[in-house]
């Protein structure tokens, strides 16, 4: 049927209301690229085998995406009077309960995402009914809840290739008005009065471009729509033409009449097959409605629309290399001016806009550009589309008024990452754009305010990244994308590109130097200012981002050849070893263990760490995040098994065959005399590798014995005493010198340190409890954490009641409560977030669990009661509900306005630690604004030369191995500082083992050590985790996949 008038498009869409609003059930099914590749099209088949076997009155449509890719499949069930239901994660297993739930009235619980009452296509409104309110409806949750569809309007509720359901929520509309009530420029005026910008990442005025084409006279005009998206990880335009091909159609037909075109073009990828075919199909029923082709709607207009397919070129994104690539030219860019407006396409006038420009078009007209201005910001009105992927949880096509944050992107729409780890940086733009930190994430996206930043908007492409992702590769891996796809036609891009990849490339392999900084800067600025198109100058923003905003991540490989995340292969043997603080070269010894060199393997974990015993312990064991063995079932557990190797020696005897051969290979007297101050983790182990190097060292401890948190802060059923003294008195056969009880600032000032000694190092932890700041804090019965740990560990009198709070979430307030509980309190612990945001050691929470200690979530302190006596008699708690992920990746507490009272007698406080840093601030040591040591991050120096800072003084509160593997890398920069030449390597050795990787997973599951039975730890403190047996630590052992192991081809002919 040819509409020409008014009432045929009625008529149309009169009949096409059924089909949105049939009177009998439908199932339709999201049918995108996404959801077919999550198995759509197997699950269409499905339901269509049941429904004809059957014979059921329903109907099975194919849909769009609605854009929530990681639930996909989707599924829409409607049943005539209730709300639209999307389903999630539909799987061919549902497909009978939902087609009995149909049958029944009973809905498939499981897998409803959420309802839809009425939906707004902004053409039509449409109301599917109310009710199954116990479901939330589609603009509650989380990942929909602060989108707002304009260009997304349609998809995932209409069939993509049925002109009819597109006209029935009032689509070609906008363009019958258009032709039959509004002059050229009347439209033009339209379009410039909505503010609306090109969304093709530029951002030119649209209304603007098309008066300047307007104005050109010529007897051939040709409007392009760009859909050649090649930006990593984007698929907005493919989305948009999958899933609603009319309203690109209606929208160019719309701009060709406003700017005096008859002939249009879509230029896509042959690589999206499905879009392809969908506009095709589109075109084709467009021209038999009569609304494209000749005397369109019954006026004297006439346009067409052909199809190009491009062969994914990046380059051809750039207007006027697209335009060579439809001449079949070599897809290159042009100088400019001419402008395309002016000679483009066969030397004829023409104008580009991209896929998501040209869908805005027909809801302007309709709404007017006064509407379109009230969503968005001054200068960047209406939403923009994004792709949003990479690390988060919530993947999809997202669409939300430009001028919302990227931390409402990445934090309330995709929720964060989804795991424990956080977000680091978001990639805006794709390989033009810019990495962005998570620090400003607050910033609106907008054109301008992306700029500001470095980055761009792009054509929406949004990556997230979070902390194993290498910021050095990200810049790589996108400059290895522009070089491969740069035309070569002008030298900055060219041979710029070229040569800004072979530096990235020395330092991903440790090779690069501070010349190869500046280089890379340089190189940005003069690609950036002189290559000859967009693609060219906005090529480097991935490298000036990363130089701009983590230039400690270029550091840490230019000058520790190191990669944090572990991507950068050269600079690291196995992830494990890697992500250990201390580097200890975890495959050697479990591989020793394996081939039953016991003693071996004992030697080298002590090399490596001179507290593995003790570390075997308590270590939060940061190797096993990273172990590979982890994607087939469980990750090896590293720890478990060293202490078990030291644990063997030690009570077998054999150590001191170990001890002597450390001894014995001490290198000679330096005569250098070295001063710790601190005798925990860190001190510790400074000192263990300082007098191995020769030199005299003497640590200054505030205490009366060593160890700091190892000893007065865990709990001996943790870590028992004999442990630690066993492992520090080999420090001190070592040559180490003690000066016990003795407060630097107090009993012996910091600058007679400094003048006696060649090196003073400050090796203080963070000790110092951290304040609750509200009414009643002051009150008797209140205590700090670490003071009560402290008191236990010197059987000081305890003044505790029978009914304690703790008051806290980390180890210090589990390793508090489960002391209390031993001394046969009762004791609970209140966190004002989920259980599952608690920091602590999750072994730690789950042995509180197991003994009995309380918890409560989701209350907050908010006011210490007194009884008469000023006692504390109870505590109240405000309520608190979760609220949207914040920059630490845990849902933000917000309080409900609710409280109540918690009778207590006693309160802990366990909220954090920090650093009590006055005795060096008044020798004027520089202080950080967080209150730790300023020092520099590769040498550990102070503002004083001769005085270095390490461990919990420079970073605040850490774990133990994080401590000791900071005064480990001290250690070798201050013996080198001092000798003036690099002797580190001597400590170390090398030892005989197989470098087999195993043909397939050896020792089965992972194993778990034996712990003590709860009734045994009922009011003591022995030990719980008893370690491994034999057989538990040699299997083990064996589950290591060998990932050290290289193959190194050696490509040179012979």
């Amino acid at each position: 049927m040819k509409i020409s008038d008014l009432a045929n498009l009625n008529e149309i869409k009169e009949k096409a209301a059924k089909k949105i609003l049939p009177d009998k059930p439908y199932i339709a099914i999201g049918m995108g690229t996404c959801g077919i590749g999550r198995g759509a099209e197997l699950l269409f088949d499905s339901f269509e085998q049941i429904i004809k076997e059957r014979d059921l009155d329903i109907i099975l449509k194919k849909v769009g995406c609605f854009g929530y890719c990681s639930e996909e499949p989707l599924v829409n069930l409607y049943i005539p009077g209730h709300p639209l239901i999307i389903m999630h994660q539909v799987s061919e297993n549902d497909v009978i309960p939902i087609i009995t739930g149909i049958i029944k009235g009973i809905m498939p619980y499981k897998k409803v995402l959420c309802r839809i009452e009425e939906w707004d296509f902004l053409t039509g409104k449409y109301e599917f009914g109310k009710g199954l309110t116990e479901y939330p409806l589609w603009n509650e949750i989380p990942f929909f809840k602060c989108q707002k569809k304009i260009v997304l309007r349609d998809c995932g509720i209409l069939v993509p290739d049925d002109i009819e359901e597109y006209i029935g929520v009032g689509g070609y509309y906008p363009l019958f008005d258009v032709l039959k009530k509004m002059k050229p420029e009347e439209v033009i005026a339209e379009v410039k009065a909505s503010k609306l910008r090109g969304r093709g990442g530029a951002g030119f005025p649209t209304g603007q471009k098309w008066e300047l084409m307007a104005r050109v006279k010529a007897d051939q005009k040709y409007i392009i729509c760009n859909a050649d998206e090649g930006d990593p990880g984007a698929f907005m335009n493919r989305n948009e033409i999958e899933s609603d091909p009319f309203m690109l159609i209606e929208g160019m037909t719309i701009g060709a009449y406003a700017m005096g075109a008859s002939k249009g073009v879509v230029y896509i990828r042959a690589e999206y097959p499905l879009a392809v075919r969908r506009l095709k199909e589109a075109i084709k029923q467009a021209k038999a409605f009569g609304l494209l082709g000749n005397k369109i709607l019954g006026s004297d207009f006439n346009f067409d629309i052909d199809i190009v397919e491009g062969a994914g070129a990046f380059v051809c994104g750039e207007e006027t290399s697209l335009i060579h690539s439809i001449e079949g030219k070599s897809g290159r860019p042009s100088p400019r001016p001419p402008y395309p407006a002016e000679k483009g396409l066969y030397g004829k006038p023409t104008n580009i806009n991209n896929v998501e420009t040209w869908c805005n078009i027909p809801v302007i007209i309709s709404k007017g550009g006064a509407w379109f201005t009230e969503t968005g910001t001054e200068k960047s009105s209406g939403t923009k589309v994004f792709s949003l992927v990479g690390k988060v949880k919530n993947t999809g096509l997202i669409e939300l008024p430009l001028g919302s944050t990227l931390e409402t992107i990445v934090f309330k729409i995709g929720e964060g990452t989804g795991t424990q780890k956080r977000v680091k940086a978001v990639q805006t733009g794709g390989p033009s754009g810019g990495c962005i930190p998570v620090e400003y994430l607050s910033t609106a996206v907008d054109y301008e305010s992306l700029n500001s930043l470095g980055s761009i908007m792009g054509s929406g492409g949004m990556v997230v990244m979070d902390q194993d992702n290498c910021m050095v590769d990200v810049a790589r891996y996108f400059t290895e994308f522009s070089n491969g796809e740069s035309c070569g036609k002008c030298t900055p891009c060219r041979e710029g590109l070229a040569q800004t990849l072979k530096i990235l490339n020395k330092f991903t392999e440790g090779k690069a130097t501070l010349a190869d900084i500046h280089t890379l800067e340089h190189l940005g600025k003069v690609i950036k200012n002189t290559a000859l198109c967009g693609l060219g100058q906005t090529a480097p923003n991935p490298v000036l981002t990363t130089l701009r905003y983590f230039r400690d991540e270029y550091d840490h490989h230019m000058i520790e050849k190191k990669c944090e995340p572990g991507i950068c292969q050269s600079l690291f043997s196995a992830l494990c070893e890697n992500s250990c603080p201390m580097h200890m070269n975890i495959p050697r010894y479990l591989q020793l263990l394996k081939e039953d060199k016991l003693e071996d393997a004992f030697e080298s974990t002590l090399r490596d760490n001179p507290l593995p015993s003790t570390i075997g312990r308590i270590c939060h064991f940061h190797c096993q995040m990273k172990c590979r063995r982890e994607s087939i079932d469980a990750p090896v557990s590293q720890g478990d098994i060293h202490r078990y190797i030291s644990d063997t020696v030690y009570k077998e005897g054999n150590v001191q065959k170990v001890y002597d051969k450390i001894i014995k290979g001490k290198l000679p007297q330096t005569h250098k005399r070295i001063a710790i101050i601190g005798g925990g983790p860190a001190g510790l182990t400074a000192a263990y590798y300082l007098v191995r190097l020769g030199h005299d060292v003497t640590i200054f401890e505030s205490q009366s014995e060593a160890g700091g948190i190892l000893r007065w802060g865990i709990p001996k059923y943790r870590l028992p005493s004999e442990v630690l003294d066993f492992e520090i008195k080999f420090i001190k056969d070592l040559g180490v010198h003690f000066v016990f009880d003795t407060v630097v600032g107090k009993d012996i000032k910091l600058e007679d340190l400094e003048s006696e000694y060649n090196t003073v190092i400050l090796a203080i932890g963070a000790h110092k409890d951290i304040e609750l700041s509200i009414t009643g804090s002051e009150l008797d019965g209140v205590l700090s954490g670490m003071d009560f740990l402290k008191d236990v560990a010197l059987g000081n009198k305890l003044n505790i009641g029978k009914n304690v709070v703790v008051i806290g979430a980390g180890n210090v307030a589990i390793d508090a409560a489960r002391t209390v509980q031993r001394y046969g309190s009762e004791v609970t612990v209140v966190y004002r977030r989920m259980k599952s945001d608690m920091p602590a050691n999750k072994d730690e929470i789950k042995g509180a669990e197991i003994e009995g200690v309380n918890f409560l979530y989701l209350c907050n302190p908010k006011e210490i009661l007194a009884d008469t006596s000023d006692k504390v008699r109870g505590i109240v708690l405000m309520k608190m509900a979760s609220g949207d992920i914040d920059l630490s990746n845990r849902r933000k507490p917000v309080p409900t306005g609710e409280s109540f009272i918690l009778p207590c007698d006693t309160i802990i406080t366990a909220i954090g630690e920090e650093v009590d840093a006055t005795f060096a601030k008044d020798f004027g040591i520089k202080i950080s604004s967080n209150g730790n040591i300023s020092s520099d991050h590769f040498t550990f120096v102070t503002n004083h030369p001769k005085v270095y800072a390490i461990g919990d003084a420079v970073t605040g509160p850490a774990t133990a191995a994080e401590a000791m593997g900071i005064a480990k890398k001290a250690a070798e920069i201050i013996d080198f500082n001092l000798m003036n030449k690099r002797r580190f390597h001597k400590l170390f050795r090398g030892f005989d083992y197989s470098d087999e990787v195993p043909l397939k997973p050896e020792g089965g599951n992972r194993h778990y050590p034996i712990r003590r039975p709860f009734e045994e730890r009922v009011g003591n403190f022995k030990e719980i985790n008893l370690g491994y047996t034999k057989e538990q630590a040699y299997e083990e052992a064996s589950r290591c996949l060998r990932c050290d192991v290289r193959v190194i081809v050696n490509t040179e002919e012979e």
